[in-house]
């Protein structure tokens, strides 16, 4: 499994997004990334984190931080999923698992006592550059998308 840390540059993605388009690292140079993993659109832990950053949105664009979630589901299931939770953020799709695989988010998992490949819930913040500068692995929903938003202004001078 890749270990991502910080102060390490940050893999490179370009992934499909829903409503169409595309997102990528190099297209970000300039702002700070909120790059969130989540295991499955539309599934209550999922849905609840998706809505968490999308109310600190405002919060979040006055850091100049763009929040992206990103799971292995289809962009057509990312479209509903977004209009369905109503939700702000940007949702990229790695079918391929090519990105998931990058950030070491791709593993093992077990869920009543059933062993299954699954994405870890994970969010990176990566600076202005391009470098990572903090790591949540194994993220409860609870509180976590507040914790980030003070992590993202931290990196933005006053």
């Amino acid at each position: 499994m890749v270990e991502i840390t910080e102060g390490a540059p940050a893999p490179a993605f370009n992934l499909p997004v829903d409503g169409g388009g595309a997102i990528s690292l190099a297209g970000l140079n300039g702002k700070t990334v909120v790059l969130y993993f989540y295991p499955k659109a539309d599934t209550p832990g999922c849905t609840t984190e998706g809505q968490d950053f999308t109310a600190l949105g405002d919060q979040f664009a006055a850091a100049n931080a763009v929040v992206i979630g990103v799971s292995r589901d289809p962009v057509k299931k990312l479209d509903r999923f977004k209009t369905k939770a109503a939700l702000g953020v940007v949702l990229g799709s790695d079918e391929t698992g090519a990105v998931t695989e990058g950030y070491g988010v791709w593993g093992e998992k077990q869920l009543y006592g059933r062993v299954y490949m699954g994405i870890e819930r994970a969010t990176f913040l990566i600076d202005e550059a391009g470098v990572v500068r903090r790591t949540w692995r194994k993220v409860s929903v609870k509180g976590h998308a507040a914790a980030v938003l003070e992590a993202a202004k931290e990196l933005r001078p006053a």
